[in-house]
């Protein structure tokens, strides 16, 4: 099959083998993300659906029920917690703030219930650890849509399969402005310490170039280096209002990427080899608009155009899918515990190597 042929292929989903069954989710957060994208997506997915809503405030899961027609029972977290309902659902998607990542994987758990907990796993790497160590028994799946998308899937291929040669450098960026996009006001958890951990800006952005980097090689990092700087009032509890920071992949590979709160709205990932390369534009942002470019060593550039009118909303439903494929046959995901740990262990490192000016390792 030729390079054009392949990249035109790109719908196939080559990862589902379940042939039919339904997985019922208990949505945990029930913020603009869960109400706007995950929520939709679990109505026109292939294999899930939303049967349980948990909120800090039960007149928000009613409302938010209203409108949802498979909703079976709405909880307080602390009801959930205490195992209310815990018939009406199979898994539990988890999207809280960071630091709330912990107790409601971990009622999951002593549920018996599979988690998809939102990326990055939680505050800090310890108490990753801690939840890890708390879902141990159950499987757990970390958020990284990126890693269901069909053009990523292509470009992991393509690498694998040398169309770039030698990948040697990679080049990521995500950028968007927070208090207008998101929050409308710098009273909120990302510029939280105490509930987004480390920072707001490599937290909640960086860590899409590094997963989907990591993804796309499928390779681990190993050491990095970083620079951080916040100089508006709303960003004066976190360090990174503006973030640029680099990583040594064990495949030898290098990555320079940068991450903004404060910045236009945009994103790409570029891999780059000795043979080649390919780009991805306008990703991670939910933009329709998002292209998939390989450009060969002698010059010429295959271009596909993606097709999706709601990039959000179609990678959800795939994440989610996938998901439920994994759950309901039983076998392991990409995404799992460990590589989720992982990748909190490199956004440690990289506040660590901004605050000390040095290379760090990832240990």
């Amino acid at each position: 099959m030729s390079v054009d042929d392949y990249l035109h292929g790109l719908r196939d989903r080559d990862w589902e083998e379940l042939e039919e069954g339904t997985l019922r989710l208990a949505m945990v957060g029930l913020g603009w993300w869960t109400r706007e994208q995950t929520i939709p997506a679990t109505e026109d997915s292939k294999f899930c659906e939303t049967t349980v809503l948990v909120s800090s405030s039960r007149e928000k899961g009613e409302e938010v029920a209203a409108d949802t027609e498979s909703v079976a029972a709405t909880l307080t977290y602390d009801e959930f917690v205490d195992g209310e309902a815990v018939d009406e659902y199979d898994a539990v998607y988890v999207c809280t703030p960071n630091a709330k990542h912990l107790p409601y994987a971990e009622a999951a758990a002593e549920h018996g219930k599979a988690v998809l907990c939102e990326k990055p796993m939680e505050a800090t790497s310890e108490r990753a650890e801690e939840l890890v160590a708390a879902t141990e028994d159950v499987p757990l799946m970390v958020a990284y849509r990126m890693q269901t998308d069909p053009q990523v899937r292509r470009m992991r291929e393509l690498v694998a399969n040398g169309a770039v040669g030698d990948p040697v450098l990679v080049h990521g960026h995500m950028g968007q402005r927070m208090l207008e996009f998101v929050s409308g006001s710098p009273d909120q958890w990302r510029l939280d310490p105490e509930l987004a951990g480390y920072g707001a800006s490599v937290m909640d952005l960086g860590v899409y170039p590094l997963n989907t980097a990591r993804f796309v090689l499928d390779a681990d990092p190993v050491s990095v280096t970083a620079q951080m700087r916040s100089e508006d009032e709303a960003f004066e509890k976190v360090p990174d209002q503006y973030a640029t920071f680099t990583v040594q992949f064990d495949d030898g590979t290098y990555a320079a990427c940068t991450a903004s709160q404060n910045a236009s709205l945009s994103g790409h990932l570029r891999i780059v080899g000795t043979e080649g390369e390919l780009s991805l534009e306008h990703s991670y942002l939910g933009m329709s608009d998002q292209h998939l470019r390989y450009r060969t060593a002698d010059g010429r550039e295959i271009e596909i155009e993606d097709e999706r009118s709601d990039v959000f909303g179609d990678e959800m439903i795939e994440e989610l899918d996938y998901f439920a494929d994994r759950v309901l046959r039983g076998e392991p995901f990409a995404a799992d515990a460990e590589h989720g740990l992982l990748d909190m262990r490199t956004l440690a490192a990289i506040y660590e190597a901004a605050e000390t000016g040095e290379t760090v390792s990832v240990n």
